[in-house]
């Protein structure tokens, strides 16, 4: 079947869809990749692919552009965890700024925090695919299927298999607005020194974990156990001298922006439940302090 040449109008016309949907595709991508570097980059790549597809045969834009962000994020991310095999000290997500789109052009919030990336980090490709699109954007099990390439049990069984690892290891998180207050009082209380209120605010078996991929002066294992993250945080004492901090909302959570002689050192954000803060996130990796840098 001929086709007439693709001109401007069509272009502008393409253009217009995948603008429209580029939130949402950004979104399925970050949660894939917990890189928004690498999300930018596929979405960029859709968007070469959405130019070249002859269009005329696309009966719904929206199914297809999902379709070809999902298969491209879970080949991206099997060639993402074979490079961080080589990553110095523990690997963070890197921070997305989400003052402005609070759910990340998702129907929900969900698989969108720090604590759920992490954890999302322990499932196969195709269960966070599936996770992703049912938790977050709400996408019906025949539809997932398609994407997948799978049918409808398969896909049913996916996500029923992701929930339950995702709610074995996941406390409860507190309040957007109880997150902050912790956030806030902690560096408090590590800026002045105040180790006794440190102490008071962390779970028993609270980490702190520190992604620098080898930057000077950065931990490069987690600390485990209240006690040893305040006795890791006093020898810090020193750091918070020119340390400014400016808030952001990131993942859409409170984040600390820390900011040196001007400079944005990194980001600093806690994740919390009733016992109290259970991981205290250092995102200090160079390569991920552009992204920081949001407040």
């Amino acid at each position: 079947m001929d086709h007439e040449p693709v001109g401007s109008d069509d272009l502008e016309e393409a253009a217009r869809v995948f603008t429209g949907l580029r939130p949402r595709l950004f979104g399925i991508a970050y949660r894939m990749l917990s890189s928004a570097s690498e999300a930018e980059d596929l979405v960029q790549e859709v968007w070469l692919r959405w130019q070249a597809t002859d269009r005329s045969a696309v009966l719904n834009p929206a199914a297809f552009l999902a379709t070809t962000t999902t298969r491209l994020a879970i080949n991206a991310l099997q060639s993402a965890r074979r490079r961080r095999e080589t990553y110095i000290g523990p690997w963070l997500p890197e921070p997305v700024d989400t003052s402005a789109d609070p759910y990340l052009g998702a129907e929900r919030g969900a698989a969108l925090e720090f604590a759920a990336l992490l954890l999302m980090e322990k499932l196969t490709p195709n269960e966070r695919a599936a996770y992703v699109l049912r938790e977050a954007f709400d996408y019906p099990y025949a539809q997932i299927a398609d994407i997948l390439r799978s049918t409808e049990p398969a896909v049913r069984q996916l996500v029923s298999r992701a929930r339950k690892h995702m709610a074995e290891e996941r406390r409860t998180p507190v309040s957007p607005a109880a997150q902050r207050e912790l956030l806030t009082t902690f560096i408090a209380a590590a800026r002045s020194g105040d180790l006794a209120a440190l102490e008071r605010l962390l779970a028993a078996d609270a980490t702190n974990i520190a992604d620098g991929n080898g930057r000077i002066r950065v931990s490069r294992r987690p600390v485990v156990g209240a006690q040893r993250v305040v006795k890791y945080l006093s020898a810090l004492n020193w750091f918070w001298a020119d340390v400014e901090v400016e808030w952001a909302t990131t993942n859409g959570q409170t984040s600390a922006v820390l900011r040196q002689n001007g400079s944005v050192y990194g980001l600093l954000t806690v994740t919390a439940s009733s016992d109290g803060i259970d991981q205290v996130l250092w995102m200090v990796n160079p390569e991920k302090v552009a992204a920081a840098s949001v407040a």
